[in-house]
Order: C-alpha cells, then sequence, then structure tokens
C-alpha cells in the first residue's frame, strides 16, 4: 500500500499552485508538479489536479524547482515535515489524500494509474509555516533549529541553541547576566550579522552585539548560514558579513479563536526567576496584533572553586546580578494583492553587574552596566506578477548605554561613561524569475550611524554606509550555482579631529552544489567568499587607543562539503549528514598593539584558519510510544597567527580557539513525558597569543538534562518541564578567570490559550 497527496500551496497574491507526492514505504518521494495555476475565489479552494501522465512536458514535468513541500516518510528524501520553503515567508496548504493499492509483479510499484481501492477525503487544514531551507540542498552550509527542536531538546537560553551549531563560538562572560557574542570559524564577532525578523542588529561602537538580549520564548526559528545561503532575496548587508545567525519570531495562528494567550514562569537556582507573556489578537480578517514581554532577575551570586597553583580557595561570585525587562509589539497586515506588512516595536532595559576576572583573596567587583535599547522596524514584501518580487524595509534604533565602575584607580574614585548611539536604516530589494530554473535579484541598503559619549576628546562620528548587491542564481533538480556581487561605499564626518579616509570595495561570491546520482541524495558543495569589515567606532576613536588610519579587516573564506539524507535502514525515520572542509584567510587583522607610553589600534595580523565541520542527525521511532531523535556535531579548527615568523607566537593557535569542540544530544518522545540529554565538549585553548601552560584554559565537558510533560486541559494546553544544568558541577571557563556557574537547576511552567 501507499499514500498520495495532492498538495495545494497558495501564495499570498492568491496564486496556487499544486503538487503531487506519492509515498511508498522503501522507495524515493515522487513528487510531480503542474505548470498551471488556478485562483482562490474568498475561501474557497479549487483544486486543479494534475493531468494524466501523458509525458507532455509542457503539462506535467518532474519539478525543477525547489520542492514545494517535502513530508517526513519513510522514503529517503529531503528534508522533513513542515519543510516548505518555495513560497515566500507563509504558505496555506490544503490537501487531500487517497488510499492506493500497491500492485507489485516481481518487484514493480505500480505508477499513479493503479486501481484505486478506497478514497477518503480528509478535512482541509491550514498550515502557516516558516520558510525552512533544505539544508542538505545549500551550497553554503545552512545549520537551523526551530520551535518544535528547541521545545524537544528543553532549549530555554538563545545562545543554549546557537551552541548546538557546528563551527560556532560563544564568548560567555559567566553567569545569567554575562554578556554573550558569537563567532563563526573564529572570523570574530564583528563579521557576523545578527538578524532579527529579516533586519540586522547593528552596533557600530563595538561592533558585536550580545544575544542574551534576545528571549527564546518568541522565536520560532534560528538560523545559521556560514557564506552566502542560497536564498538571494536579502537585504545587501547579509551579503556584507561571512556569517549571518538569523532569528524569526513567532507568528500567530489563531485556527478557530479570535485570539491567543500564552504565559510563562521561569524559576532556577541562584535567584533566577523569569515571567512572560504573549498576546495575539486578530484584527478584522486581514491584521493581527501580538504583544510579548518578559522581566528576568537574578542575584547570581553562585559558588565556585578558585585554584592558583596548589592554593584552592572556595568562594562565591559576587556582582553576578541582572534586572532585565523586555516588550515587544507586531502588527501584521495581510494587504492580499497589494503584498504583506509587518511592523515591529521593541524595547530593552537591564542593570547588571559585571563581576570581573577572580584574583585570590580580592572577589569584589563594582562595575555595572545599564543597557537601553529601543528600535523600530517595518517590513514589507509583494509579489508583481509572475515573476517580480519586491521588498522594502525601514529601521529605527536608539541604543544607550552606561558603564560606571567605582575604584580608587580612577581620579576622584570613578569611571562613568555614557554611549548613545542611533541608526537609521533603508533598504530595498527586487527579485526576478524569467524562467523555472533562473532568478536574478538587487539590493540597496544605506544608513547612517551615529554615536555620542562622555569620555574625553569624543570626535562624535557620524557614519554614512551605501551597500548594494546583485545576485544570480541558476537551479534545477540536481544543480544549483549562485553568484553575487557586493558593492560598499562607507564615510565618515566628525566634529573634532580626524577622520578615516572614504572606503570602497567590490566583494565578490560564488557557491555551487550538484546532487551527483538521480536516484540518491547525495550532494556536494563548493563556495568562496571574499568579505572585510571596517573598523569599528571603538577602534578608530576610543580614547587614545582609537586609530583613524586603520584600514578594513579582510576575510576570504573557501569550503568544499558533502551532504546526504536518506533512510539507510528500516529502523530509522532519516538521517541527515553533512562534511564540510574550510580554509579562512584573515589580512590586516586589527589587534591592540601595547607601547611603552599606551596601547593602539593596527592593522597588524594575519591568520590561517583551517577546519573541518561534521553533522549528524537521525530519527528512531521503536514504537508508537517511543521514538528517540540523536543530533551530533564535530569541529576541528587549526586557527594560526602566521603573522611574523619571527614572533613567539608564530603559527600558535590564536586565543579563545579550541582544536576540537563538539555538541551530541538525545530526546525520547513518549506519551507520558519527553527526556532530553545534551553534551558539549569544548578541549584546551589559550587566553594569550602564546600557546604556554601559563595561558592555557582548560577543556571540559557540560551535560544537562531536561524533562517535559504537556497536558490538555479543555482548549488550553500546560506544559511542565525540569532541568539540571551542568551535571557534573564543573566550574569551567570560557574566558579565562570567568568561571562558570556549577550544578543548577531551572523549571518552567507555560500555558496556551
Amino acid at each position: 500500500m501507499y499514500l498520495s497527496f495532492s498538495l495545494s500551496l497558495q501564495s499570498n497574491d492568491g496564486v496556487t499552485k499544486h503538487v503531487h507526492v506519492s509515498l511508498v514505504k522503501g522507495n524515493p518521494v515522487q513528487y510531480r508538479s503542474c505548470t498551471r495555476s488556478c485562483k482562490l475565489k474568498k475561501t474557497s479552494v479549487y483544486h486543479c489536479h494534475c493531468p494524466p501522465a501523458d509525458g507532455k512536458a509542457t503539462e506535467l514535468r518532474e519539478q525543477a524547482r525547489k520542492p514545494a513541500a517535502i513530508l517526513n516518510t519513510d522514503a529517503s528524501g529531503e528534508g522533513v515535515v513542515n519543510e516548505i520553503f518555495m513560497l515566500n515567508k507563509q504558505v496555506k496548504v490544503s490537501f487531500w489524500a487517497g488510499l492506493f493499492c500497491l500492485v507489485s509483479n516481481n518487484g514493480l510499484i505500480a505508477q499513479q494509474d493503479s486501481l484505486v481501492l478506497r478514497h477518503r477525503n480528509l478535512n482541509e487544514v491550514e498550515v502557516v509555516e516558516k520558510v525552512r531551507p533544505a539544508v542538505t540542498r545549500e551550497g553554503t552550509p545552512v545549520q537551523m533549529l526551530n520551535k518544535s527542536d528547541m521545545l524537544r531538546l528543553g532549549v530555554q537560553e538563545l545562545s543554549e541553541a546557537v551552541k548546538r551549531f557546528s563551527g560556532v563560538t560563544i564568548k560567555d562572560y559567566g553567569g545569567v547576566g554575562g554578556l554573550k557574542t558569537v563567532s563563526v570559524r573564529s572570523l570574530g564577532a564583528q563579521h557576523t550579522a545578527i538578524s532579527y525578523d529579516g533586519i540586522t542588529i547593528s552596533d557600530a561602537q563595538s561592533g558585536q552585539v550580545d544575544i542574551s538580549r534576545f528571549s527564546l520564548d518568541n522565536v520560532e526559528q534560528v538560523l545559521l548560514s556560514i557564506g552566502q545561503a542560497d536564498d538571494i532575496f536579502q537585504t545587501a548587508r547579509i551579503y556584507a558579513s561571512a556569517g549571518a545567525l538569523q532569528i524569526e519570531t513567532s507568528h500567530p495562528l489563531f485556527d478557530d479563536k479570535k485570539y491567543t494567550l500564552e504565559g510563562q514562569l521561569k524559576a532556577g537556582s541562584f535567584g533566577y526567576f523569569n515571567p512572560s507573556f504573549r498576546y495575539g489578537q486578530k484584527v478584522g480578517s486581514k491584521v493581527a496584533v501580538t504583544m510579548h514581554g518578559d522581566w528576568l532577575t537574578a542575584d547570581g551570586d553562585y559558588p565556585f572553586t578558585l585554584v592558583n597553583g596548589t592554593l584552592r580557595e572556595e568562594q562565591k561570585r559576587l556582582n553576578s546580578d541582572i534586572n532585565s525587562w523586555r516588550g515587544e509589539a507586531n502588527v501584521y497586515a495581510d494587504l492580499q494583492h497589494a503584498g504583506r506588512l509587518q511592523v515591529k516595536a521593541y524595547y530593552f532595559d537591564s542593570e547588571r553587574g559585571l563581576p570581573g576576572s577572580v584574583s585570590l583573596y580580592n572577589p569584589q567587583a563594582r562595575e555595572r552596566l545599564w543597557d537601553r535599547n529601543f528600535f523600530t522596524q517595518t517590513r514589507y514584501e509583494n509579489k508583481i506578477g509572475e515573476y517580480m518580487s519586491v521588498k522594502g524595509l525601514l529601521k529605527f534604533n536608539h541604543a544607550y548605554n552606561r558603564y560606571l565602575d567605582i575604584n580608587n584607580k580612577y581620579a576622584g574614585g570613578r569611571q562613568d561613561d555614557r554611549y548613545t548611539q542611533k541608526e537609521y536604516y533603508a533598504s530595498g530589494a527586487l527579485k526576478y524569475v524569467p524562467a523555472d530554473v533562473l532568478s536574478f535579484s538587487f539590493a540597496s541598503d544605506f544608513f547612517v550611524n551615529t554615536l555620542d559619549a562622555t569620555i574625553p576628546e569624543s570626535p562624535y562620528p557620524t557614519r554614512y554606509t551605501s551597500l548594494s548587491v546583485l545576485a544570480a542564481q541558476y537551479q534545477n533538480a540536481r544543480i544549483t550555482l549562485t553568484g553575487s556581487l557586493l558593492g560598499t561605499y562607507i564615510t565618515e564626518r566628525v566634529k573634532t579631529g580626524d577622520r578615516p579616509a572614504d572606503r570602497k570595495r567590490i566583494s565578490p561570491a560564488l557557491s555551487g552544489s550538484w546532487r551527483i546520482w538521480e536516484e540518491k541524495n547525495i550532494r556536494v558543495r563548493a563556495s568562496i567568499k571574499d568579505i572585510f569589515r571596517v573598523p569599528t567606532f571603538n577602534d578608530l576613536y576610543y580614547l587614545r587607543i582609537g586609530n583613524t588610519g586603520l584600514r578594513p579587516e579582510r576575510a576570504t573564506q573557501y569550503n568544499v562539503g558533502l551532504t546526504w539524507s536518506g533512510k539507510p535502514f528500516s529502523a530509522l525515520d532519516y538521517l541527515r549528514f553533512s562534511a564540510d572542509g574550510y580554509y579562512n584567510r584573515v589580512s590586516d587583522k586589527i589587534v591592540v598593539i601595547p607601547s611603552l607610553a599606551f596601547a593602539r589600534m593596527m592593522n597588524f595580523g594575519e591568520v590561517s584558519i583551517k577546519g573541518l565541520d561534521l553533522n549528524l542527525e537521525a530519527g528512531m521511532p521503536v514504537s508508537n510510544k517511543l521514538s528517540f531523535q540523536l543530533a551530533g556535531t564535530y569541529t576541528w579548527q587549526k586557527a594560526v597567527d602566521i603573522t611574523d615568523p619571527a614572533k613567539k607566537n608564530y603559527k600558535h593557535q590564536i586565543p579563545y580557539t579550541p582544536e576540537h569542540s563538539g555538541t551530541a544530544s538525545l530526546t525520547a518522545e513518549t506519551p507520558w513525558i519527553n527526556v532530553g540529554y545534551m553534551l558539549t565538549a569544548v578541549g584546551n585553548r589559550y587566553a594569550l597569543l602564546q600557546n604556554i601552560r601559563e595561558n592555557r584554559i582548560d577543556g571540559y565537558i557540560e551535560q544537562g538534562i531536561s524533562a517535559n510533560r504537556t497536558f490538555k486541559l479543555g482548549k488550553a494546553s500546560l506544559r511542565l518541564q525540569g532541568e539540571i544544568i551542568n551535571l557534573g558541577d564543573i566550574n569551567y571557563e570560557v574566558i579565562k578567570y570567568y568561571p562558570m556557574p556549577g550544578r543548577s537547576f531551572r523549571v518552567s511552567l507555560k500555558i496556551n490559550y
């Protein structure tokens, strides 16, 4: 027996495309696509069924573009359930299913014209799903976790989710309130773009984004791309980075209700307390409004053991508290043929202690940090005719930061610095698809950044940036080729002092993937990207160490990989594997060079980075009531300084880069309880340039376990979860002299209505 589906996928302009999918146990997914489309009138669905398989290429053909949907079956398909990625952003899926006879003769399976034994019409359903790329098809490495993945793993923080990706380093300064930044393949956090609902989060002052300011409760999907992803309908700013962490928030799903309500309470060790809520409201048939808010507080006074040679001292981490709250409001408007519109307003406010590095007999720290961030952004998308799509983005960002340190080393006994950043951002993009296998895009971004500061000699800089990118893609069932050319122009103005020279640069990128055999989902891929980052405001202007003569830091990325997905054993639901070898070359690296008088930022450094990323995912159903999911990653990196052969640190591993690291997770799902286990392993690292014992940071293994269960209470659902974090109770260090908490506990209660 086999099951046959006809899927009707409706785009937001009312056009429906149809795909026929045959699911045959032990055989590849068979799918066919009708070339014609039909319109939906009001709420009625008109199915345009595929014509008989008469061989006419104009009427019925093997789909040449990305499949509209891939179902998780017993077959060796290319994706999993809900991987719907052909239409922009959202799709509506209506389907019927027929149960057909499997006619077997000498092992041959009958085609679609098999005798129909029974036909059953299923109720029409509406599915609204985020676009998910088929990660095994991509020409560059792409890794992804959606909401169901994170719920299954029991992940509660954004940094915990990002740690699941290979090739990623999270710099964590310890504790609940510690700053957390993301670096991809040892290129540095300044080379990694962080986007929130399609628009990049910026920090022109430091170039680094603290991802701890974003709540995972409101996140639908987290995606990491390295190099340039196959989605060419992006902002130019995404093209201007070596890697991108893309955070997509949840859209409201109302079913037959006019509102949705979600409340959650999390509590745990060291005074951790985090209530949150999310509310969605339908406003008519085309508009929806959502609001999300949460409050986080913790004292962070966790115990740790300070080891100094043969001396050991039990201490408590002081000044590691945090008190923060954030709020977000969204308006979603379906303008029918006029497109889709999303308007977002976001506010974040926090005060936290900075515990500083630990030292023997001096546990005190008095540094404090205040952050206030407000931004509002608008995203508009529309499809014009059959071949053209447009996108427009606007954003205003206001960020305030205050740093206070009370210490006798300062004149007056204190240092109180305050900074205010503003950004005005606009972006437009156009995509043209003249044929099923060919597409072009053009995007242009323009933004203005300003910085006001209370520090002495502040020049009050203003930066004007223009980015334009032209991209093209050829894609059929087996081959994908993507190329882009990015043009950058940057100029700055200052009120006092010197300003840097204008910067102009062309940055190319090229990637491709090839499915080697038509009947097996094995692909090889290769990519190259040339990119650079401009010096930050701190690099250029900060007190006496700033240097307006700095050149941009340049990076060239090479990647060669192999991907495979399928079902090699009957005991498995699916198996996905990828292996990527890469080489990065960084030149004109921006570093601090100490001198007798004072330190200064300089272009002095060249880094060679060789590495290997491995990823494995598998699903194993044991019975109708028990299934396992397994995932693992491994990264090998040799990132060495090749600046000067005469230096002692020549060809030494660069600071905070482990040669070996990896993650593993195992989840078990039953009707009664779901259990998850996660492991993170990191090898030895070095805090300074020379790889000597005094600079070494020992490797560590961190383990965690979670258990959760969901109860149905009428129209509401109740989810309970408990976690043990850092099972081994190890005060490991991510940053030298910044010990992490030992074993801790966390519980959460979530109600959905």
